[in-house]
Parts: structure tokens; sequence; C-alpha cells
């Protein structure tokens, strides 16, 4: 595991049989660590007093009463209780939950932003979150919100945790570390991470200005998709996926912890770090996944399947095979389909798209959509590719092609995406993106066997 900066130091166990550089393979997994020997029980949860005069604790992501109960065990020098104290309501302005409406703000459309630009201001985690779209009710545990994030600068001796949600962080520039009760992960462009609701984690800045995209997940949380008839491989496998080992500090500082819990936010001060986990066990833990490691599938002989091939993570919903969230991937691979309309064909649906662009260029918007943008098509709002796509696939010689540099998302959703006051009035939004498909021409003729 790479060491922190000196003023954060973490002290981390032996990197145990299986792991790489700190990490243990496998996604839902029962994980155990500990970071000094001896710390985690054995045969039990709940030993009378445990090793080295830690305190037993566990974190539930789940009911108890759960088919599969998500739940981890810490052995940690301070319980949860004493992290927080007296809560002080605080303001971030930028940071929206659902339910929000904006008065003056359509969200029916289809809708394009560039890159949010760095201002040169000092931003954290926290500071830097900007909210784009939300969706459903944080306070029935259904729908989401996307974000971009801007951070110039690491949080000092402050911590923060979300009882709304979990994150699923999607970095496009920049790199980042997450200092998790449960172990340090580090985050680079074409990795993604997933920090669990109410995991408490402090985010340093390794290499910046740092821009990235977050969906947060107020239902139930990100699995693997069920692959039905394309069998027991390709896509997303499940020893791609790295959680961290145990990893903790023992130190004395005056600190705060921000929680947010129902949309609002609240900071409380202690005089310590809350990142003193030394030891764990369960299924309930961050992890990271490289992109570059998702194995896509696609047709071999003609036309073009659906985007739900591309799905890395899903997010249930009550209604089975309609997701509260898919996170949908689209990066590097080959064309070979005959006779085909190789593009994203056009199309409506009852979910509604946010994409961005982590680098390259996509394949049915050749231009306008950059790295770092975004994009909304609501539901049941028409979309497709612009007239070059369109013109270019339909006149392309279809010679097996490989896409290449190419690596952009989709946070998928069964509910309208509605803009924040951000979004439709500070964010760098395209005024003309919906005039890319204006001189799309009639190409009908009336005539037998004609075609475009």
């Amino acid at each position: 595991m790479n060491e922190a900066p000196a003023s954060h130091s973490l002290t981390t166990a032996l990197t145990p049989v299986g792991t790489v550089e700190g990490y243990m393979p496998g996604f839902g997994n029962d994980f155990e660590t500990e970071a000094l020997p001896g710390a985690l029980p054995q045969g039990m949860n709940s030993p009378q007093k445990a090793n080295y005069g830690l305190y037993g604790e566990q974190l539930s992501g789940t009911a108890f009463t759960a088919d599969r109960p998500e739940r981890t065990w810490c052995y940690r020098i301070r319980p949860s209780v004493k992290h927080t104290h007296r809560f002080e309501r605080i303001d971030l302005p930028y940071w929206t939950t659902a339910p929000h409406i904006p008065d003056g703000v359509t969200s029916l459309g289809q809708y394009r932003w560039d890159p949010l630009p760095h201002s040169g201001e000092a931003l954290t985690w926290l500071t830097g979150m900007r909210t784009m779209t939300t969706a459903g009710d944080v306070n029935t545990q259904v729908g989401m919100a996307a974000h971009v994030y801007l951070v110039t600068e690491s949080m000092v001796d402050a911590y923060f945790y979300s009882a709304d949600s979990e994150l699923l962080v999607v970095p496009q520039e920049g790199r980042l570390r997450f200092c998790t009760e449960l172990g340090v992960i580090d985050l680079a462009p074409q990795e993604i991470a997933i920090l669990p609701r109410g995991l408490v984690y402090r985010v340093e800045l390794l290499e910046g200005p740092a821009r990235g995209f977050v969906c947060e997940n107020y239902g139930q949380t990100f699995e693997l998709p069920g692959r039905g008839p394309i069998g027991a491989n390709c896509m997303a496998n499940p020893r791609d996926f790295k959680t961290p080992v145990a990893a903790f500090e023992d130190r004395d500082a005056p600190s705060t912890v921000t929680v947010k819990w129902c949309g609002q936010f609240h900071e409380t001060r202690i005089g310590h770090s809350p990142l003193d986990v030394v030891a764990w066990h369960g299924n309930y833990a961050p992890c990271k996944y490289d992109l570059n490691t998702y194995c896509p599938v696609g047709a071999i002989l003609f036309d073009h399947p659906d985007p739900s091939i591309f799905t890395v993570l899903t997010a249930p919903s009550a209604s089975p095979g309609t997701a509260n969230i898919d996170f949908v991937l689209f990066r590097d691979r080959w064309m070979v389909a005959e006779d085909t309309f190789r593009p994203p064909w056009y199309h409506k649906n009852v979910m509604s798209e946010l994409m961005g662009n982590i680098h390259g260029q996509y394949d049915a918007k050749p231009k306008g959509f950059v790295p770092g943008g975004l994009s909304l098509h609501n539901m049941m709002l028409p979309h497709g590719p612009d007239r070059q796509a369109f013109e270019g696939a339909s006149n392309a010689e279809l010679k097996p092609m490989k896409l290449e540099a190419t690596m952009s998302f989709m946070f998928e959703t069964r509910f309208p995406q509605h803009l924040t006051e951000f979004a439709g009035r500070e964010a760098p939004l395209q005024d003309d993106y919906i005039d890319c498909w204006t001189d799309l021409p009639k190409l009908f003729d009336g005539t037998p066997g004609t075609k475009g």
C-alpha cells in the first residue's frame, strides 16, 4: 500500500496472501483483515474483552433480516459514539438532494454541458461537489443524484460520511486518496470506487486539480448484473474489484466530522481521528475497480444490441428488471456487424440517461461531447446520432473496425432526472446541442427498394 502523507500517516498491515498492493480481490466477499496481529477475534464476533483494548462494533448496510445481510464487524480504538458530538447545521449550497425541482429550470429537453472549469478556488471533496441532476426521493430511499466534483486541496483533520447514500466515484482527471475507516483507496482516471453508506472517510488530493463524476445512490446497493444467457464470463468479473486491507490512525487532533442526513449537512467537532478501525471482517466495505478490466460483449454477425450489455453495476429497484440505477460503460471494442448501422440507434425509452465522457470520442457524437463533458437525455425524450455520425455510419465500409482510445459511461435510472439550478443556470450548458439533429435530411422518396 502506498504511504499516506506524513501528517496523516496510517498504520497498515503487511500485505496478506492473495492481495495486490494492499487490496483484497472480490466483489461482495466476506473479507477479514487486521493491521495488528491478533486484533481480529476468531470464531466469534463480540468477545467479552477484545485484544489491544479494542471496541467491537458492527456497521450494517442492510436491515438485519435481509436475505443476505450486508454488515461488517469492526474492532476499533474508540466506538463510533465517540466520533460525533453535538451537531451544527452547515450549508453546502452546491450539493443538492432529491426531491428538488427548482422554479424556472426546465428538465424537459436534451442537454449537454462542457466540462466544469477549474476556477482556481480552493475546493475540497465537500466544497467542490456540484450537483447536476436529482431523481427520486432520498426520504423514501429511491433514486439518485449525479454530481461533478472539483478538488484542488486535501481535507485536513476533516472527515465525512453520508447517511443518505452510497457513492460511485468516476474520476476524469487528477488522482485522489480515500482514507476510510476500513482502509485506503487510491483512485485515478479509468478507475471507479464505491463508498458505502455510513462509511467515514477523508479525501486527499494526490495529483490535481482533480475532476470527476459521482453517482449518489439513495436506493439498494450496487451489485453485479445478472448475466442471463451471456453466462458466467465477460463483463465485470468479481476478482477485478479490490477492497483495501485494514489501516488505522491513532491520532489526537481537533477534527470535524460532516454528516449528510436526509439532504442536510451537519458538522460535529471531536478531538481525534475517527479512522481507528484496527481490524475488521464482513462484506460491507469500500472497493475500487479498473474499468480497463471490463470485458465487453456484442453482436458478431448483425444488428446493434441494447446498451444493457455494457452494464458494469446495477442497483435494483422494487420492479424486477427496471433498475434504480445502472452504471454502463462504453470502452474500446471491436465493431464487426454486417449490413448494420453500428452506432447506437435512435430511440426513446422509460429510463433517463446521464452520460459522461472520461476520455476520447464517443462514436454517436463525434463533435461537442468532450472529455469531462456531460449530456442528459431524460425519459421518453428521443435522442441518437447527429448527422455526421449518421452519415458516416450509413456510408462506411463495413469491415472489422476497432473503436480505440474511448471511454464514456452512463448513469441510467428509472426516474426522471431534474436539473438543479446550478446545472440550468451556472454550468457551461451547450445551448446549441438540441440543434445537432436539425440538419438530418429527409431521405424517403417513396420508391420501392430505395435505400437512403
